[in-house]
């Protein structure tokens, strides 16, 4: 590096290195201008000078002296290093790789650029190269323990587990007999810990056992020599020492679920899907039993029978779990229980030993049998649990009236408020649920979990600049909003759901791909990691890691967030926005006192978002320097609501990105395959939907999603022309094959399959929808038949087995999918209106349905609130950098009456 300099110079340089790793961009720079003065085309100096440039934000600069440095200096292998760091900056990683590779031709054995290349490869998942790059730094220096390990790692990412074993014994016979010294004990343990899960890997459980008891001694983690041990001797089917190791391992932590299933295999009483003959339920039993009578003060010991008891039984062990936590007081009780609600009879059996629990404190104060007084918070927490059992049951208005009671109990406890929000937001009141949540916030202005649970609420409400505004009083001083997208906390998925909702289609496509670029954000994290865990060797962490990114994108909110832009684009597509002709169309048409108060509005609105944004630029500019040079300020967004998002030429070209994503990563989702349907219908497609449609019928042929799009493809493909050219005929000739081999289609016409779809499923409100939903696509005249199909259909009760309050059949979210079918798709006004009428009488606390108990209700006092809270917000701005003052809305007392 700097060869060619004279001495003086020559120690400049290094000082531009020794700067830039240091990070004094400042000092290097002096010292790069001090030798460009001198020599003007050094490349080396103009490189470096470049990449310090870079680290301050001067890209533009950098980029070009970096470009000229190469170009007066190509066979420098600074040059092409400094401009590889300057791609991985930017973290375009391929290009990298290939200035990392042409500097390699010029110092083949430049550790430095190696390392760098073998980080690139790891990040890029270039796993032959990367085996490739790290047995090259392992002969260049085979004394560096990094070296063997990161080769070891290298093969197993590989898929070559035995050659990493191999690597890893080699490495070992280097060490010396008293090897590790007391500092190196514990990465020494590590290594040996990921030598034995390589090992088991390989199925070479015998071995794997063997070495783990060989080298106990140099294991320091004990508690993972125990878990690995049991581990091993379980798959080896050495059950009867497993057994004993289980109870070793329940005797230091009696509360680890894992540690109780393990014992259960141990003992040949394990069901993956939970189902037991009468005799293993007996023999559990006793086996919980004795458990309990060691590990008194074990919660998981009391729980976990709950989940394979029947009958008394369960109700016996019910009772003896739920009595000390009513007592004590514990808030989370009902989320311990809710998984029993899948099973069938027990969520009879909890409701009726509930109730019987309130009876007997209500008025004696003690629990049935039993002579012991109970603290009058007992009662409270009883009501608590009956309020969200109802809830979990859909008995919206028992629930309300358990939790308003609690709250006149103690109206003291925020998690009371809290459930009241929850319960109301699932009878469909989300501004009353918004409310409460708001009073739950304001008891406890420090909890962040409150002031998530109230901002996820306001978003359900679509009051997304109070929610916002709610949000940030979590986040530091300065540019708060910033701050909070930083925190990666995906709030912008319920965000961005919310604008969609309104049909501000800019800002909700913004907020989805957001949340996109947060997984990019996690996904590039990792890069600091390559090096990290190999250093400290936490390898099965690092291993576990890379298999976690690798499967990123399969999360539930990247899923989420990927379908919702994709829905914006669908939408963008059915309804393009107005283009600039279509506007100058509609300003030619007003009359010219109306065009020039038109233009200035247009002329003033323009000029203020520029004058704000050279404001906030200046604020965040000021002073805005560290002492390195490096400004650390982000710009100013210059499409703060996403119009220019809604620019886009072709929206079907941009959802198909993020739907390749979604059918790499989700493929067992039904909305992927759904969307996949509706994107390739659009852009004709027809091979591509009809992918799609095969794929829906595999997850779930009877889904009512599924019927409509099998339908809809085949009714579109009988619409088409008659093939002319030979790819079309060809087309033509795989459809034909295709539904020879569905057998919804096989020898039947489409209206055959579709009324043997409603045949099979004609009590099912949401397969009678699909029904009528293709009748009226099939057959036109028939819409009105349709109509009347749905309409007749009723809401019958569902067996309550002495439940309080009746239960029924539909629910919220398809009796609304239901009302906008028929005012969208069929197109009867006046058949949507009876139905909405309707479902106001089931729904009654529903604000769609306008039913007689939401806050949306002429009569409610919330709603005369609302009226005089818009009155007051009229003079503040929509948008949420304005939003008023954060402080309690006031309107819990407005709630009380809000019941049965």
């Amino acid at each position: 590096m700097g060869a060619s300099l004279p001495p003086k110079e020559a120690n400049l340089f290094k000082l531009i290195v020794k700067s830039y790793e240091t990070k004094q961009y400042k000092k290097g720079l002096k010292a790069a201008d001090a030798i460009l003065k001198k020599f003007p085309d050094h490349g080396e100096t103009l490189s470096m000078k470049g990449l310090t440039l870079n680290c301050m934000d001067r890209k533009s600069e950098a980029y070009e002296l970096v470009r000229q440095g190469l170009k007066n200096d190509l066979k420098s292998h600074v040059c092409w290093h400094v401009f590889g760091l300057l791609y991985r900056s930017d973290r375009e990683y391929r290009e990298a790789i290939k200035c990392y590779r042409n500097a390699l031709k010029i110092d083949p054995d430049n550790i430095e650029i190696l390392r760098d290349l073998s980080l690139l490869q790891a990040q890029m998942r270039d796993l032959s190269g990367f085996v490739e790059t790290r047995q090259q730094l392992l002969t260049l220096k085979p004394n560096h323990r990094m070296n063997w390990i990161g080769f070891s790692v290298a093969h197993h990412l590989n898929s070559n587990a035995s050659k990493a074993v191999e690597i890893l014994e080699a490495y070992e016979g280097t060490l010396e007999d008293d090897y590790p010294p007391e500092n190196e004990r514990c990465e020494h343990g590590e290594m040996l810990l990921y030598k034995i899960s390589l090992l088991e890997e390989c199925g070479l459980l015998e071995s794997a056992l063997e070495e783990l008891r060989k080298k106990e001694s140099k294991i320091v983690d004990k508690l993972e020599y125990k878990e690995q041990e049991v581990s091993l001797l379980v798959k080896l089917g050495r059950l009867e020492e497993g057994e004993v190791l289980y109870q070793a391992l329940l005797s230091m932590n009696p509360d680890n679920y894992r540690y109780y299933e393990g014992l259960q295999k141990c003992v040949g009483l394990y069901s993956v899907n939970g189902q037991y003959s009468p005799d293993e339920i007996d023999r559990l039993d006793s086996l919980y039993k004795s458990l309990g009578q060691q590990y008194k003060w074990s919660s998981a010991v009391k729980r976990i029978p709950l989940d394979f008891l029947q009958g008394d039984k369960f109700r016996a062990a019910a009772d003896n779990y739920i009595r000390p936590l009513l007592t004590k007081g514990v808030p989370s009780l009902f989320s311990d229980l809710s998984s029993l609600y899948n099973h069938p009879g027990k969520a009879d059996i909890l409701e009726q030993l509930i109730l019987e629990l309130e009876h007997s404190i209500r008025p004696a104060g003690q629990y049935p049998g039993r002579v012991e007084k109970e603290p009058p918070s007992t009662l409270m927490w009883t009501l608590f649990l009956l309020a969200q059992h109802y809830d979990r049951r859909g008995q919206y208005e028992v629930a309300l009236s358990k939790i308003d009671e609690a709250i006149e109990h103690t109206p003291t406890v925020i998690d009371l408020y809290s459930v009241k929000s929850r319960i109301l937001k699932h009878a469909g009141d989300f501004a009353a649920a918004a409310a409460f949540a708001d009073e739950a916030r304001c008891m406890d202005l420090a909890d962040r979990y409150v002031n998530s649970e109230c901002v996820k609420r306001m978003l359900q409400a679509d009051q997304v600049a109070l929610a916002e505004k709610t949000a940030v009083l979590f986040t530091k001083d300065g540019d708060q909003h910033n701050n909070l997208h930083d925190m990666q906390c995906m709030y912008e998925l319920a965000s961005g759901e919310s604008y969609f909702r309104q049909g501000d289609l800019g800002r909700a496509l913004k907020k989805f791909l957001a949340v996109e670029k947060h997984y990019a954000d996690i996904t590039e994290d990792q890069f600091d990691f390559h090096s990290y865990c190999l250093r400290k060797m936490t390898l099965r962490t690092y291993v576990e890691m890379l298999k976690f990114q690798d499967r990123l994108h399969s999360h539930v909110y990247f899923e989420k967030a990927a379908a919702g832009a994709i829905r914006c684009y669908i939408k963008l597509h059915d309804s393009p926005p107005k283009s600039t002709t279509e506007e100058d169309d509609e300003m030619s048409k007003l009359l010219p006192s109306q065009k020039k108060k038109m233009r200035q509005k247009q002329r003033k609105a323009e000029a203020r978002a520029k004058k704000e944004a050279e404001e906030k630029n200046e604020e965040l500019n000021a002073g805005g320097a560290s002492k390195s040079g490096k400004r650390h300020v982000k710009p100013v967004d210059p499409d703060p609501h996403g119009e220019k998002l809604l620019q886009v030429e072709d929206p079907l070209s941009e959802a198909t990105k993020y739907l390749k994503l979604l059918q790499k990563n989700s493929p067992d989702s039904l909305e992927t395959h759904l969307l996949a349907f509706e994107c390739y219908t659009r852009r004709n497609k027809i091979l591509l939907a009809l992918q799609a449609v095969k794929r829906l019928l595999k997850l779930d042929a009877e889904h009512p999603d599924s019927h409509r799009c099998l339908i809809k493809l085949f009714h579109k493909v009988g619409s088409m022309n008659a093939p002319v050219t030979d790819g079309e005929k060809l087309i033509w000739s795989v459809l034909e094959a295709e539904r020879s081999t569905i057998s919804q289609l096989h020898e039947k016409s489409l209206v055959e399959a579709n009324n043997a779809f409603l045949e099979n499923h004609k009590d099912s409100l949401m397969h009678k929808a699909a029904f009528a939903e293709i009748l009226s696509i099939l057959d036109l005249n028939r819409k009105s038949e349709a109509v009347k199909l749905v309409e007749e259909s009723t809401n019958n009760f569902v067996p309550s087995n002495g439940a309080l309050g009746p239960i029924r059949e539909w629910t919220l979210k398809d009796c609304i999918a239901v009302h906008k079918l028929l005012g969208t798709i069929l197109h009867d006004q006046d058949a949507a209106l009876r139905w909405k009428s309707r479902c106001a009488e089931y729904f009654p606390y529903s604000t769609y349905f306008e039913g007689s108990c939401s806050s949306v209700s002429p009569n409610s006092v919330y709603s005369q609130l609302s009226k005089n809270s818009e009155h007051e917000s009229s003079n503040h701005s929509t948008g949420s950098q304005n939003a008023g003052p954060i402080k309690s809305n006031g309107k819990l007392d407005a709630f009380k009456d809000l019941t049965i």
